[in-house]
């Protein structure tokens, strides 16, 4: 059984919002793009933010807009056996070192988790953290997670509220 491994964040001095997900599925390792999965809301989600159809967008186009519009990009895991792509196949990870990541963005004001796992872990690896963030617990844009994606880009909303 391999191991997969999190990509590099995506993040700048001036991100604001840090969007974390659990660790990329098959298909994103193999594009080595972040949700790669074409059923994944991740992008309609993100774009309906920002008003930009991601989706669309070329991948390098699609980080750039991101960035402009101060959203950062990250897993909670560094690295973990899973078979497949579903987040209740995880074992043996080891986190990535979100303190330290946060430590490097002066402008952070919200921490977005992708569903229960990353919301799971990544509260457990910032319980030492000394800032005062707004954490958020979102619905999983996973195909896997099957609310409609009109419910989810409710939830999402929230995330616009901390890029102003």
């Amino acid at each position: 059984m391999s191991r997969g491994r999190s990509f590099a964040p995506v993040v700048d001095a001036k991100t604001r919002v840090l969007i974390l997900g659990s660790l990329p599925g098959v298909k994103s390792l193999a594009a080595q793009q972040y949700y790669a999965h074409p059923q994944n809301g991740f992008w309609r989600l993100v774009g309906g933010l920002i008003g930009v159809e991601l989706q669309a967008l070329p991948y390098p186009d699609r980080l750039a807009a991101l960035r402009a519009d101060r959203i950062g990009l990250w897993d909670v895991i560094d690295e973990a056996t899973r078979p497949g792509s579903l987040d209740a196949a995880i074992r043996d990870h080891r986190p990535n070192d979100l303190i330290a990541l946060i430590e490097t963005l002066p402008d952070l004001r919200a921490v977005g988790f992708n569903g229960a796992t990353a919301a799971r872990l990544g509260r457990k690896s910032l319980a030492g953290l000394a800032r005062d963030l707004t954490l958020i617990d979102l619905p999983s844009s996973s195909p896997a997670y099957t609310l409609p994606l009109a419910r989810k880009a409710e939830a999402w909303a929230v995330l616009g509220l901390h890029l102003r």
